[in-house]
């Protein structure tokens, strides 16, 4: 019988063995942080709205552009708490198997900063961050704290007037070219891709997985997939669970 923890167990053989592992991470991960994802049980998209925008048009380009009040309020509403939420046990799992010279690099759709505050060095934000603002006319720097502030309820640079636009990926955008590329190559030279908490129906930043030229793929996410036929091992359990657990299986007991 493949209990789970059987799987626990292949999976921590399968990070033993392999230096060149490569995590491609979505909302998933980061619910177990108390930050909704989109498109699960509980997801932004399915929650009752009483604005006539959906959750998806407010989160565009167009949408920025054509109703920059509302935008900043919704924006506001729903990224200013990521400053005060804290890494999960998947992010400190993720940063300890990097400290341990097996993780190579972190590509993330998300754009809360965890993985860096849990210790990741090496991440590759496909969608930016929450924590990097950059006004459109000067591209004077403002932290989260500062955007926040300044969002009255548009946030306008307080050197030149211009507004402050939040450094994230857009629908309708195109993502970073320079870190495009970077994840790319980090997936392609991969021995081992673990993918984890996402729905794979985002693109482009889905399609990356298809750069994976090994043999060896885990995936971990609680509803099924289009990539579960794919995964030579399987969970829907919790990820936090799940790579917690098998990175603790790398480390020697303790006396």
């Amino acid at each position: 019988m493949n209990t789970y923890e059987d799987r626990i167990r292949k999976l921590a053989a399968l990070l033993s063995t392999h230096s060149r592992i490569v995590f491609f991470g979505g909302a998933g991960v980061s619910t177990e942080s108390d930050i909704p994802d989109f498109r699960g049980s509980g997801g932004i998209y399915r929650r009752p709205r009483q604005s006539p925008w959906s959750a998806e048009e407010m989160l565009s380009h167009h949408f920025y552009l054509e109703h920059p009040k509302e935008f900043f309020d919704n924006y506001k509403e729903r990224e200013g708490f990521m400053r005060d939420v804290s890494p999960n046990r998947a992010h400190y799992a993720l940063a300890r198997l990097e400290e341990k010279g097996r993780l190579a690099a972190v590509v993330t759709q998300n754009i809360d900063g965890l993985h860096q505050r849990a210790g990741s060095r090496r991440v590759y934000e496909l969608h930016g961050s929450v924590h990097r603002n950059y006004c459109t006319e000067c591209r004077a720097f403002f932290d989260i704290d500062s955007f926040i502030a300044l969002c009255t309820p548009i946030p306008h640079c307080p050197q030149c007037g211009g507004i402050i636009k939040p450094d994230v990926v857009l629908y309708e955008e195109s993502l970073d070219t320079d870190v495009l590329t970077d994840a790319v190559d980090a997936i392609r030279d991969a021995d081992l891709l673990i993918i984890g908490g996402t729905s794979l129906v985002v693109y482009p930043a889905a399609g990356l997985i298809r750069e994976y030229r090994g043999e060896q793929i885990v995936l971990i996410n609680r509803d099924p997939t289009p990539g579960d036929r794919y995964a030579n091992l399987l969970f829907h359990e919790s990820i936090g669970d799940v790579l917690e657990k098998s990175v603790a299986l790398l480390s020697p007991p303790t006396a």
